[in-house]
């Protein structure tokens, strides 16, 4: 072998031990991200990584002659460079909210809690006739802002006649913050059961969709809060409790996830900061209020793309390719920590079931036929809650149901309207609890 081929031999394991130590030290860092559960920005993790490495490279050259003492300390440095990066924020710290909507204005109250919410207010729209109680909106999520097409439908419905509010939940779009210990499933019924006496016209009408379908359901056993409503509709719930989330089965018919081309515009995943931060809070490695990075900072960094495929996933194969815009850059909010820490109280609560069994409120459940939901999570409810009075099942939608395609968002209008106006259902009662088993086997 010449003297080139075994100096280019010698450099080349050189490197690689040097990559090596590089990558161990990487390793190193992550791991005391999560056992100090990025305390102090993720200083205190780096810190000690830099220390270590330090004192390592001390070692290693402490035989060799002055210059070449330097070289262990190159991966040292180049380790250091690429996870200061994880600790140096890219975003406002301090909370941006959404700037003002041109069509409707943002009210500000404070409910009984201690929550200070967004609301918004559609009055009802002459001529159609105006019906009696208040319609109040749940929305999805959960901790989300409300999205422009959400908006769009809740104008449909004051066009019907009806007097529409909706609330964003505390954390979520122009709502104030909570503590992260303050984020939990309960609180948000307590929040609805304050709003409604907020608002002080009685008894309302309620439509709760997804992570709002789930405060709904949870409301409807509370007999405290069920006082407060005259009609509800569930729509498309999550897990209503503990055991239910614990639930698997079938879903609903394919969806776009997987079909839909992937989402454009920024992402703050493309960071290392918040991939390393979102996708340790995803698998459970740190907590919602991790010390990496405060709640605030997390609400601003997150965008629509990092929803990535979940998007998709509220659609119906058949619509991949023609999935419209749900909201604007401007207006999209999420809150993944406050998010993250309201399941996992969904998930640690006991059944709720026995409650809801005594449940009188006249209620409807709406499933979607693409639906990206566990099944049983809205089977669940239908199976014991004995004031559910009709099923609609909802043909050729997945989980948004009310998406802006094609006529979808009047056939979703007319079931609402026929509900609250105790009118015959647009559609068959389907599936009944008697139903419910062969439901679960033949829409997959």
């Amino acid at each position: 072998m010449s003297t080139s081929a075994i100096r280019l031999v010698r450099f080349t394991g050189r490197l690689l031990l040097a990559l090596a130590a590089v990558a161990t030290l990487v390793v190193a860092f992550l791991a005391l991200i999560v056992l100090t559960d990025g305390a102090g920005s993720g200083l205190a993790a780096w810190l000690t990584t830099l220390g270590t490495g330090t004192v390592l490279a001390l070692w290693r050259g402490r035989h060799r002659t002055w210059p070449t003492r330097l070289v262990p300390f190159l991966p040292v440095i180049v380790a250091a460079a690429v996870t200061a990066t994880v600790c140096v924020p890219t975003v406002p710290t301090a909370r941006r909210h959404p700037p003002a909507l041109p069509f409707v204005a943002t009210q500000h109250w404070n409910l009984a809690t201690g929550s200070r919410v967004a609301v918004y207010h559609y009055p009802p729209a002459n001529p159609s006739p105006r019906h009696p109680l208040p319609f109040v909106y749940l929305h999805g999520g959960p901790v989300r802002g409300i999205s422009l097409q959400d908006h769009r439908f809740l104008r449909l419905l004051a066009a019907q006649g009806y007097d529409v509010y909706a609330y964003e939940q505390a954390g979520g779009g122009r709502s104030d913050l909570l503590s992260m210990d303050q984020y939990t499933i309960s609180r948000s019924v307590r929040d609805l059961a304050a709003f409604v006496d907020r608002l002080d016209q009685g008894k309302i009408d309620v439509l709760g969709f997804s992570g709002g379908g789930v405060v709904l359901t949870r409301a409807l056993a509370d007999r405290g809060v069920a006082a407060r409503l005259h009609r509800a509709i569930i729509a498309e719930p999550g897990p209503m409790d503990g055991p239910t989330a614990h639930i698997t089965g079938p879903k609903g018919r394919a969806s776009a996830r997987g079909l839909a081309p992937a989402p454009t515009g920024p992402r703050s995943t493309h960071v290392p900061r918040y991939a390393v931060a979102f996708g340790l809070m995803r698998l459970g490695l740190l907590t919602p209020d991790t010390g990496l990075i405060g709640q605030a900072e997390g609400d601003n960094a997150f965008t629509a793309a990092d929803l990535g495929s979940d998007t998709a996933s509220a659609y119906c194969a058949r619509d991949a390719h023609r999935i419209p815009t749900e909201d604007t850059a401007e207006n999209f909010s999420f809150s993944p920590a406050a998010s993250l820490r309201i399941q996992q109280t969904v998930k640690d609560s006991p059944s709720i079931a026995p409650r809801l069994r005594r449940s009188r409120t006249p209620a409807m459940l709406m499933i979607a036929e693409c639906s990206s939901q566990v099944r049983p999570w809205a089977t669940a409810a239908l199976a014991n809650d004995p004031a559910i009075q009709r099923t609609q099942y909802m043909p050729g939608v997945g989980h948004h149901m009310w998406n802006g395609l094609d006529d979808n968002n009047d056939r979703a209008v007319a079931v609402i309207t026929a509900f609250l106006q105790d009118q015959p259902a647009p559609l068959p009662n389907y599936p009944t609890r008697d139903e419910i088993t062969t439901f679960l086997r033949d829409h997959k």
